[in-house]
């Protein structure tokens, strides 16, 4: 059964642009190399927020699955550099929440 994972990202100050560049121009890329399904990525409409946070989903085919390709993922000498290059001029996020869930059994079938 897959198991989602809801992700918050909380950016640091004036990096938004900065964060969502990474994601757009390498990790997600880097995702599907380790077997990370995105489902997709939100940013809040108002401000406080909308400079503030990014939110996303991804789909694992179980949590060991996730835990797995997480380990994966940050142990990859592309995505060290990537993120060593992208924080140069400072942390792009403050905090991370990550949630793991399951579809109930009278949710509407993702894709």
């Amino acid at each position: 059964m897959p198991v989602y994972e809801l992700r918050v990202y909380h950016i640091a100050q004036g990096k938004a642009p900065e964060l969502l560049a990474r994601f757009r121009d390498h990790t997600l890329k880097l995702f599907a190399n380790h077997r990370m399904k995105t489902v997709a990525f939100w940013t809040p409409t108002d401000e406080p927020q909308k400079s503030e946070m990014l939110v996303y989903v991804l789909e694992h085919p179980s949590r060991a699955a996730a835990t797995a390709n997480w380990k994966a993922f940050q142990d990859d000498p592309e995505w060290k550099s990537v993120k060593e290059k992208s924080e140069a001029n400072g942390k792009l996020v403050d905090k991370v929440d990550s949630t793991y869930l399951v579809l109930t059994d009278f949710s509407p079938k993702l894709p």
